[in-house]
């Protein structure tokens, strides 16, 4: 299973939304909640190149936010990413 991390905020709804994305295809995440966390906000936009929210990596790879994550799946794409990561 690829090692994936979200970085959220509690009351984000795009969070919540790519969370439960997530959620319902089984996938384990490790979620950094920065909320107030300015520090752990510069650490994300560097790795991810943005500081929107919520930031989602996969084996490190910055993968966008919630629409790019949905995008994937709608495409087909986020099964293969996440099975092709594994390898």
């Amino acid at each position: 299973m690829p090692n994936v991390e979200i970085y959220t905020w509690s009351w984000c709804p795009f969070c919540l939304r790519a969370k439960a994305l997530l959620d319902r295809k089984g996938v384990d995440y490790t979620e950094y909640s920065i909320d107030g966390d300015e520090e752990a906000r510069a650490e994300m936009t560097k790795r991810a190149g943005r500081s929107s929210l919520p930031q989602i990596f996969i084996d490190g790879q910055p993968i966008g936010g919630c629409d790019d994550l949905h995008d994937l799946e709608a495409g087909g794409q986020l099964d293969e990413l996440l099975v092709n990561s594994a390898a």
